[in-house]
């Protein structure tokens, strides 16, 4: 009942004011602002509305600031029902429909091209599994180049946006975890200003940090139902045998100690060793701060899997005690309080998910928007940075999505990262 009545609720032109809430019944391409739906809040903006040429705007009561303002009388001023004879809609100029379109354009070859960069690097660590014994020399030369040239890209660049990737890209594999905590681990060395020399022996230790899980059963590690103590026994020994291979590949021995140390933690309850957090070096707690989170998002078994959200909040809030709390408080300013992938309501009421955090604004992301009246192929992507009048009320479930806006927004079954050197502007603005 009340959305009909608001339905009905329409101004002139001339009654635009700054502190209403409006609603244009206009293709997002038709006009200049990042949404269709907003509040008022500059006089330039009441002049950029009125300039559209239509003949009655519809606006929320309930959402506004005040009244409009009262409209002047005449024969001009006359209200004209949109649809009918004698009304009149403008369509955009063409450089606002090129400014839309210039920006769509940008964000999705931005995201295309971390695709693509992820994927080359996916089948590079992929392929060691049939390599790494085989052919340890080429393996380590390989990875020695995947890690120099990601550290180089992000050395050389002043902001580093990290970016949802679709499921199709990654894998399902050790791999694919080993290239997730990679570049997260690498990204919160280089926050915490950590030499280049660090920051590669990070990524490095973290592709190679859980390869010794290739020596454990699938029926083991995908087991639903608690593991039996002698498979716990099992599965922690992948530890010592990561390290076994990562020696064989002739890495540094600070890299082959951070990977027999990612499950150590802080209050000394980890293994192998039992190792407290003045025992263990930055590499080591770089590690085990981002394996745990990829590990959470990203489970053998897909059941137990937490969204970004959930897992960052655990381990801040549940578990802070088990890490060290530089490197947590950092991790998690480096996702931001919404990482990418997870579903949000905005404060407008649409549904989104992040798509994007940029690691010096990390509370204001980049969303991908539910909008009906927009095509999926052509879905809004927007910079909250730049839409002071939009936020995030609250993180969502994907199950809380209604089936049209799960398969518009298709939220990943597999969280899986890369990262954009050159963010630029990020969406609408």
């Amino acid at each position: 009942m009340g959305d009909a009545v608001e339905a009905e609720t329409y101004l002139t032109p001339a009654q635009l004011c700054v502190g209403l809430y409006i609603h244009l019944d206009l293709p997002w391409s038709a006009h200049p602002f990042a949404f269709s739906s907003f509040k008022l809040r500059k006089p330039e903006q009441v002049e950029a509305v009125r300039k559209l040429g239509l003949a009655r705007i519809r606006y929320s009561p309930e959402r506004s600031d005040c009244a409009p303002a009262e409209a002047p009388s005449g024969p001009d001023t006359k209200e004209r029902v949109p649809g009918r004879a004698g009304a009149t809609v403008a369509p955009a100029d063409a450089a606002t429909q090129a400014r839309h379109l210039a920006r769509l354009r940008a964000q999705r070859a931005r995201m295309s091209a971390c695709e693509q960069q992820l994927a080359s690097a996916a089948g590079t660590v992929r392929s060691f599994s049939q390599r790494v014994f085989s052919q340890p020399q080429q393996v380590r030369a390989d990875a020695d180049q995947l890690i120099a040239n990601l550290a180089e890209s992000m050395l050389v660049e002043a902001d580093v946006s990290l970016q949802l990737m679709a499921d199709k890209v990654g894998g399902e594999d050790v791999y694919s975890h080993g290239l997730n905590v990679a570049l997260l681990g690498m990204m919160v060395a280089r926050q915490l200003k950590a030499p280049a020399r660090l920051i590669q022996g990070v990524g490095l230790a973290a592709l190679f940090h859980d390869i010794g899980e290739l020596d454990v059963p699938d029926r083991i590690r995908r087991k639903a139902d608690p593991w039996t103590r002698a498979e716990q026994q099992l599965m922690q020994q992948h530890v010592e045998h990561s390290m076994q291979l990562a020696q064989k590949l002739g890495l540094a021995p600070e890299t082959v100690h951070a990977i027999g140390q990612h499950h150590e933690r802080a209050d000394g309850t980890g293994y192998p060793a039992g190792l407290n957090l003045a025992q263990l070096p930055l590499m080591s707690r770089i590690l085990a701060v981002v394996d745990t989170f990829d590990e959470a998002c990203n489970p053998a078994v897909v059941s137990r899997a937490l969204t970004a959200h959930e897992a960052l909040s655990a381990m801040f809030s549940q578990h802070s005690g088990l890490y060290d709390p530089l490197v947590l408080n950092t991790f998690v300013r480096c996702m931001g309080v919404y990482p990418p992938g997870t579903v949000v309501q905005l404060s407008s009421g649409q549904r989104a998910i992040v798509v994007s955090v940029n690691t010096s604004k990390p509370l204001r992301p980049v969303v991908l928007i539910h909008d009906p009246g927009v095509p999926k192929h052509e879905a809004l992507v927007c910079d909250l940075e730049h839409a002071p009048e939009l936020s995030v009320a609250r993180a969502l479930r994907p199950e809380q999505l209604e089936e049209a806006e799960r398969s518009y927004l298709a939220p990943r079954v597999r969280t899986t990262y890369f990262f954009d050197a050159d963010p630029g502007t990020g969406g609408t603005a």
